[in-house]
């Protein structure tokens, strides 16, 4: 497991840092043209849905785009439309983990935060696999999210934890987001680029 070393970051104040890397990196990524964005959104459905393979049955929750993520909803009606349960995450509270319900067809949806849909109603599903985006990653496929600490705070308390896989643009690639014990790394991160698994 790839842990900052201390010594290197006695210095840093991680908080500020990732606040600051994640402005950079999200204003970088919205200023993508819609058309650029498109083409590299297919190669990344294309790729992960070869990298996932069949989920019949299986529960995948994933995410609705917000600020210029990988739309992935054309991949993911097709993965329904061959028996996968596609499940959306629901904020529930703050610092609480996330529930997810199944997302399917003429699913009413209501607005939570940020704006984001999520299916209204609905029993309680626990996924099989999990697809998040990123905001940045690293070598290590530790994923600097929101920072919200919702996604990793999630899947420290599922019984059982998903295969999880990060989206996100090759531009996204930093470094290192200095890992804290917390951070959960994904299985890998799909980029238009290629499929990345931690070094």
């Amino acid at each position: 497991m790839q842990v900052s070393d201390a010594s290197a970051e006695a210095s840093l104040d991680i908080p500020a840092w990732r606040k600051e890397e994640r402005k950079r990196l999200i204003a970088a990524r919205m200023a993508l043209l819609a058309a650029e964005r498109e083409a590299m959104d297919e190669a990344i459905r294309t790729r992960l849905e070869a990298l996932i393979g069949p989920l019949e049955g299986r529960v995948l929750s994933a995410y609705w785009p917000f600020r210029a993520e990988p739309d992935l909803r054309p991949m993911l009606r097709r993965m329904r439309d061959e028996g996968a349960r596609i499940a959306l995450p629901i904020v529930v509270a703050k610092g609480q983990p996330l529930i997810f319900r199944e997302w399917l067809p003429g699913t009413k949806l209501a607005r939570g935060v940020w704006n984001i849909p999520y299916p209204e109603d609905g029993p309680e599903v626990v996924p099989d696999f999990s697809i998040a985006p990123v905001v940045g990653f690293d070598s290590g496929c530790y994923r600097l999210g929101y920072g919200g600490g919702f996604f990793d705070r999630t899947l420290a308390s599922l019984p059982q934890r998903p295969r999880c896989f990060g989206v996100g643009y090759e531009s996204q690639r930093i470094a290192t987001i200095h890992p804290q014990p917390h951070d959960i790394p994904m299985v890998a991160v799909v980029t238009e680029r290629g499929v990345s698994e931690p070094e």
